[in-house]
């Protein structure tokens, strides 16, 4: 159990499937060894705390300390253990508690005292998911701070609106770029939520009555005069969350999943809007379509049979993500079924998906950073698309202007003919079959008609309100504050790696 030299390196998980988080800052906080070491935290938490109320010996935290901090308790052989007991913490408890006794056999006796295997789980996992949260807000807000560039430098920077793929109206850059700024700011919001006061500490003994955390007191200085100290589970919870820079639920949540669940719906909604982000980078980065490319690099978008390619890989990454979070958050959800007062089943149904949700989150994060503060924009394509059509997104302005001398029907349906789908290049623009038209009776020739209808085709005359709500979104952004402090301090020390 306790052997360094095991195939550690062999079994590790680097992220060869998964690339959207390989080499990305959320392996070190999220692999195996980060679960570990906050289920060690845990431990020495939990003695430091009872020790602080009389209910262990105080020099009995010192051996514990020493021997979770050791680095001789191995992942690999929990792991494998782990099948013996449905958990790997009955595992580690009995390789802790050989550590420690091989230091002080009186403070062994003191391991775990009162717990149970899903108080130290639990735990453990809101102290990871607390570290990933606060590294998924810190890229969500770089993020947000290089869309928010975008927006103010082609805040009035026309390009074609699409709407179910198709040219709509004119809108600009800079309201894209404030959407997607909008999602990004919601995304922190829901990231942050469960930050603030902090995901719960769990502690609730076997079935979540705190009797033995209660029984264990009895006969020491913290006991009251023949008290079974009904109230001493509850007394113990605040300080051990204080402890570990968590959060003190009013009851114990072995069963009552909804932090999880609260988890898995932040992470699903973060990965979908930055999808989305991703999404639209991938469709105006086409070939034929050219408006925005990726930051580039060596080797960044190659493909391994032709040269040309210059792939949107960020982008990939990220839509990957997002395509993957919401069924992993769906079994989170699923979870709160749970039978009694430990699911068999549903509970050991989370730990892997809640993982990988936070992996992938915050991987598909730190792609889109990067992808927003390197995106190029190009205003001259914008232009060149949107006369494409000759002219014909304009058509609901045009509507406009022409219904009070035509009729909004008959209007609308003189648009509709000039603007039905034809090849490319066949036969008159339709500017010109506008101005032609029978039904606008020579309107638009002659000089004047002519400088009307081009006033009319104009991109930069109907971008409506474009500007006043990139101002708003950005006024937002201005107020949404600072990324959230990375790590959490653990007895004055930052444990977030």
């Amino acid at each position: 159990m306790t052997s360094p030299a095991t195939d550690t390196a062999a079994l590790a998980d680097a992220g060869l499937l998964s690339p959207v988080r390989a080499g990305s800052g959320a392996d070190e906080l999220l692999g195996d060894d980060a679960y570990l070491r906050a289920m060690l935290e845990t431990e020495i938490a939990l003695a430091e705390t009872q020790a602080h109320l009389g209910i262990v010996p105080a020099s009995s935290v010192g051996p514990i300390t020493e021997a979770a901090r050791s680095g001789r308790i191995d992942p690999v052989a929990l792991a494998r253990g782990a099948r013996d007991a449905a958990n790997p913490v009955v595992g580690l408890v009995a390789a802790l508690t050989a550590e420690v006794a091989a230091l002080d056999p009186r403070a062994a006796e003191h391991v775990h005292h009162g717990s149970t295997s899903q108080d130290i789980l639990d735990t453990a996992a809101m102290l990871v998911a607390t570290r990933a949260l606060r590294h998924i807000d810190s890229a969500l807000i770089r993020t947000a701070d290089a869309l928010a560039e975008l927006a103010v430098r082609h805040r009035d920077t026309p390009v074609a609106g699409r709407t179910l793929t198709q040219h709509a109206v004119p809108v600009t850059f800079g309201l894209k770029a404030a959407g997607w700024l909008t999602l990004v700011l919601d995304a922190s919001d829901r990231i942050r939520r469960p930050l603030t006061p902090g995901l719960p500490v769990q502690l609730g003994g076997a079935a979540g009555t705190l009797a033995a955390y209660n029984a264990v007191a009895r006969g020491t200085p913290a006991a009251d005069a023949g008290g079974d100290l009904p109230g001493l589970g509850t007394e113990l919870a605040a300080p051990l969350a204080a402890r570990l820079g968590l959060a003190a639920p009013p009851v114990p949540w072995h069963a009552l999943r909804t932090p999880v669940a609260d988890l898995g719906a932040a992470l699903a909604f973060t990965c979908g809007a930055l999808g989305k982000l991703a999404l639209d980078v991938q469709g105006m980065a086409r070939t034929e379509v050219g408006e925005v490319a990726e930051p580039g690099g060596e080797g960044r978008g190659a493909s391994s049979a032709m040269p040309q390619k210059r792939n949107p890989v960020l982008a990939t990454l990220i839509t990957s993500a997002a395509r993957q979070v919401p069924p992993l958050a769906l079994i989170l959800t699923q979870s709160l079924i749970a039978e009694d007062e430990r699911a068999p089943g549903a509970w050991h149904a989370e730990w892997q998906p809640l993982r990988e949700a936070l992996r992938l989150t915050a991987g598909a994060a730190d792609n889109a950073a990067e992808l927003a503060a390197g995106l190029s924009v190009f205003p001259a394509r914008m232009l060149a698309n949107l006369e494409l059509s000759g002219g014909a997104l304009h058509a609901e302005r045009l509507g406009v202007a022409l219904a009070p001398a035509l009729g909004k029907k008959v209007a609308k349906r003189l648009l509709a003919r000039l603007t039905a789908p034809q090849e490319p290049g066949g036969g008159p623009s339709f500017a010109e079959r506008l101005a032609t038209a029978p039904e606008t009776a020579g309107r638009f020739t002659g000089p004047e008609g002519t400088a009307a209808l081009k006033e009319l085709l104009e991109p930069a005359g109907y971008l409506g309100a474009s500007g006043l709500l990139v101002d708003r979104v950005l006024t937002r952004h201005a107020t949404h504050g600072p990324a959230t402090t990375h790590g959490h301090a653990i007895n004055g020390r930052d444990d977030g790696h």
